[in-house]
């Protein structure tokens, strides 16, 4: 239906601007940095120090990464060209799904376009109405949105409260309940606890997910994730999802359970049977990563090592993993401090809500394996600039 003549025509989208504005006084704008092909920002100085991205293990432009990457490109094409029902999978994709499995202790694997595919497609599929989903309240935003999605009553519960999870497995009707976790947090860098939780949702019958995605290549001997390194990892009422665009420098995500929850995901989760597979160079590359990781264990030493000196540099609390958080209070103070190690060379991460609570916007640092002790050094010049007097001072 047309609007009458004469009548002025509503600007559907006119909101934009007064949400802009609102976004810029509040300090919460954010801006889109295209990176030179050396690896920094366009309108940066040369030869910034990366301390903002998530190649944890310095991997992503290793030499055996890289050509990982072009043989798979050059024997099966830039696309997968379909979905992994149909024309996606490739030897390579199987090849990666053994390994994965091989080397996280998990019976099968099953390997998704993103780490937040992976999530969605998992917890839609095992989830429905009857269900229940108990979620940590600062679970990352993929495993938010999967449970919004999954139709099933979600409750959220304090971080790592492991009480207040029992608790709602025992109050509440459910025909299968999840209990859904990251394993190392993503913005506040610790670790849930695993143990915990697994003896609560094993006592009370329910099933725990958890998100390994800071885990794989960095926590427990030879980066063998979280779940391996608290004994969990093949446990029957256990699956784990991850991401291959971390540690592993590529791009992908895959689940990581018994052989029957693998078969009930091809059969059911939407996000992979739907979704174009893997593009083959990302597999090729993600494998090249994986058996570099597992021929050179240390690597996983050498960012936890670097992550806790970071830690020691900035203040911050031990980390678990490769993420050191340092919490400043309001989006103002986040964004100024982040500017000042920029203009010292040092990129680091700004997180802001709604990416975190409100007064606790902060610099979202993250280790790597490959850092030099010059490295280190050039990160403590920046950190005195950004955080000295009357900076860390309560906001």
């Amino acid at each position: 239906m047309h609007p009458p003549a004469g009548h002025t025509a509503h600007d559907p989208l006119a909101w934009l601007a007064s949400h802009a504005r609102s976004r810029e006084e509040a300090g919460l704008r954010r801006a889109v940095r295209p990176r030179l092909p050396g690896g920094w920002a366009a309108g940066d100085p040369p030869g910034q120090l990366d301390l903002a991205g998530n190649d944890y293990l310095g991997l992503s432009r290793h030499p055996e990464v890289v050509e990982g990457g072009v043989r798979a490109l050059r024997t099966w094409g830039a696309g997968a060209t379909g979905s992994r029902l149909v024309t996606g999978t490739t030897a390579l994709h199987s090849d990666l799904e053994d390994a994965l499995a091989s080397h996280t202790g998990f019976a099968s694997a099953l390997v998704f376009a993103s780490g937040y595919a992976a999530n969605l497609g998992v917890l839609t599929a095992l989830t429905g109405p009857d269900d229940l989903i108990v979620s940590d309240e600062r679970n990352h935003a993929s495993l938010v949105d999967a449970c919004r999605l999954s139709r099933a009553r979600v409750l959220i519960v304090p971080h790592t409260d492991v009480e207040a999870i029992d608790t709602a497995l025992a109050g509440q009707p459910w025909r299968n309940a999840v209990v859904v976790t990251d394993s190392v947090f993503s913005a506040d860098g610790d670790l849930a606890p695993l143990p915990a939780l697994h003896s609560v949702t094993r006592a009370r019958g329910a099933l725990l997910l958890v998100d390994d995605a800071h885990g794989l290549g960095v926590v427990g001997p030879g980066g063998r994730g979280a779940l391996a390194d608290a004994g969990l990892a093949g446990e029957p009422d256990v699956v784990a999802t991850v991401t291959l665009s971390k540690a592993l420098g590529s791009q992908g995500g895959a689940v990581l359970g018994p052989p029957a929850v693998r078969a009930h995901l091809i059969d059911t989760a939407r996000t992979f049977i739907f979704d174009t597979g893997l593009a083959p160079a990302c597999a090729g590359s993600a494998l090249a990563a994986l058996e570099l990781l597992t021929a050179t264990p240390a690597l996983a030493t050498a960012v936890r090592r670097r992550a806790g000196q970071l830690a020691v540099l900035t203040g911050a609390p031990h980390p678990a993993g490769a993420v050191v958080s340092v919490v400043l209070g309001e989006p103002g103070r986040a964004v100024e401090a982040t500017a000042i190690c920029r203009a010292q060379g040092v990129v680091v991460g700004c997180f802001r809500p709604p990416t975190v609570p409100p007064g606790t916007s902060r610099l979202r640092i993250a280790a790597r394996a490959d850092l030099t002790d010059a490295d280190m050094a050039r990160a403590a010049t920046a950190f005195a600039a950004a955080l000295c007097p009357p900076a860390l001072a309560a906001p």
